[in-house]
């Protein structure tokens, strides 16, 4: 782990965990293959790491890199922010990400639907006012 992530983000991921009091023992930890692309070195190698986090059985999946150890860094980064936003009772980026895809993606309701026909006419009639006279 050294050599890939700089040794002060090392010793900040540390205190960040200490502070949220999450221990080694806390964390369940398996390396397993990856899925996707990445070919021969994803078949091959177990670099995607899975992380839970017992007391409260939070689950984190990270396979963003090829090496390992940066994976496991990334996978406990990630885990750390699931437990803060949980604490703080904020949704986190990506679950702000999920429900906005929600929204646009729901039907729009029959009065909604109404409304927005309503108003498209009103903007069509004051454009048709704009035209010169005589062009129908």
């Amino acid at each position: 782990m050294q050599g890939i992530v700089t040794p002060e983000k090392i010793a900040a991921l540390e205190r960040r965990m200490a502070d949220l009091s999450i221990g080694d023992a806390d964390l369940a930890e398996k390396f397993t293959r990856g899925s996707g692309a990445g070919g021969q070195k994803i078949n091959k190698t177990n670099n995607c790491v899975f992380l839970k986090h017992l007391p409260s059985g939070v689950c984190v999946k990270c396979q963003m890199d090829r090496s390992r150890e940066l994976n496991r860094f990334l996978a406990r980064r990630e885990l750390c922010d699931r437990l803060e936003a949980i604490r703080d009772g904020k949704a986190t980026a990506k679950t702000q990400a999920i429900e906005k895809m929600r929204r646009q993606k729901r039907r729009r309701s029959r009065r909604s639907k109404q409304r927005s026909i309503a108003d498209k006419r009103l903007l069509s009639q004051k454009k048709s006012l704009r035209r010169p006279p005589g062009v129908d």
